[in-house]
């Protein structure tokens, strides 16, 4: 499988090795120091691109696959409040995405324990629920993807929350979000429901950037001859 790298720091490199590991061919490799080499042309040469680069590129660089009619995996967050246009263009161009707050495997089976845990202790008005999240310093939104799709499954499955903030909460039905930013950091993310009685926790800790780079193969992988919008919970079922 020939892949396009959008964005090619830290996070690009771990998954080009890989990728390279996996038997794929990288044909594209865009970092911004070569950017005016992203062209639809170039794009074409690809069977599929795996995008992590800001948030404010993000939606710029789906269009760009879309029209060259290149499935994209895209592992960057904070662009979201772009989605419906998203979906318009893909709808436009028949095109292919798949988007992911985490790619990480362990991430993905952590949001159905979330759920699961959440449901459970929506009977239990006594405790209270908190997430952390702590990423290294050049993570540029706050709070993480990750940790806006652990919110969002604990509002489906909590009655009592229905927002949540990444400040102190406003009112009794908003969920906390405390972001850290800290050193060489690849990503904690942890759930805390707390009362006067005892605490209980869940806590996934990423060891390393591998687990997102597989995943984020993984992904190419599956749509690379597919057509739609797919998250990584298709992946998983497949």
């Amino acid at each position: 499988m020939k892949i396009a790298l959008i964005g090619y720091g830290k996070m690009g490199k771990a998954i080009e090795k890989i990728a390279l590991e996996q038997g794929h061919e990288l044909v594209l490799k865009i970092s911004s120091r070569n950017k005016q080499d992203l062209t639809v042309d170039a794009l074409k040469k690809a069977d599929v691109a795996i995008e992590f680069t800001v948030p404010e590129l993000a939606t710029k660089h789906i269009q760009m696959c879309f029209k060259a009619q290149v499935p994209v995996a895209v592992g960057t967050t904070g662009w979201y409040k772009d989605l419906d246009l998203v979906e318009q263009l893909r709808q436009q161009h028949n095109g292919t995405l798949l988007t992911a707050s985490n790619f990480s495997i362990g991430v993905n089976i952590f949001f159905e324990i979330n759920e699961r845990l959440a449901a459970l202790m929506a009977k239990r008005k006594d405790y209270s629920a908190l997430i952390q999240e702590t990423h290294h310093i050049e993570k540029l939104d706050s709070p993480s993807g990750t940790a806006i799709t652990l919110a969002d499954g604990i509002i489906k499955q909590h009655a009592h929350y229905n927002n949540w903030k990444n400040e102190a909460k406003e009112t009794d039905n908003d969920l906390e979000i405390l972001s850290f930013r800290e050193p060489n950091v690849p990503g904690t993310h942890e759930i805390i429901f707390d009362s006067n009685i005892d605490q209980i926790s869940i806590k996934h800790e990423a060891k390393n950037r591998k687990g997102f780079a597989l995943g984020a193969v993984l992904a190419a992988e599956f749509i690379h001859d597919k057509k739609g919008i797919f998250t990584m919970k298709d992946v998983l079922k497949n």
